[in-house]
């Protein structure tokens, strides 16, 4: 079993940067591929960014290739998503999941645990 914390969001002037991190507890962390998703009020929550066990294969939204990038570190236990570029249409909240499968996948119902999110705000 994985429990996951997102942390790192806050408010940020559009241009802006912010990393965010998601801590992973349990002895099997490295197994996961792990994504993370965004949900916006009023909107379905989305697909962001994954990166496989090994950090070795990394896939984006279109909305936010180029200017996010997702990363990992193993031994720490922990995933990154550094954002860049940053526009009022970023604002969401920000879950980090953990999927069992080789690569990770774009579709929230194929992950098996989730953080608590973290809130995200770009003012214009």
């Amino acid at each position: 079993q994985v429990q996951l914390a997102e942390s790192g969001g806050g408010l940020v002037q559009a241009g802006g940067s912010l990393r965010l991190s998601c801590a992973a507890s349990g002895r099997t962390f490295s197994r996961y591929s792990m994504g993370w998703f965004r949900q916006a009020p009023g909107k379905e929550r989305e697909f962001v960014a994954g990166i496989n066990w090994s950090g070795g294969v990394q896939n984006y939204a279109a909305s936010v290739k180029d200017r996010f990038t997702v990363s990992r570190d193993n031994a720490a236990k922990t995933v990154y998503l550094q954002m860049a570029s940053l526009t009022p249409e970023d604002t969401a909240v920000y879950y980090c999941a953990a999927d069992s499968s080789i690569f990770p996948r774009r579709t929230p119902s194929a992950y098996d645990y989730w953080g608590q999110g973290t809130q995200v705000t770009v003012s214009s």
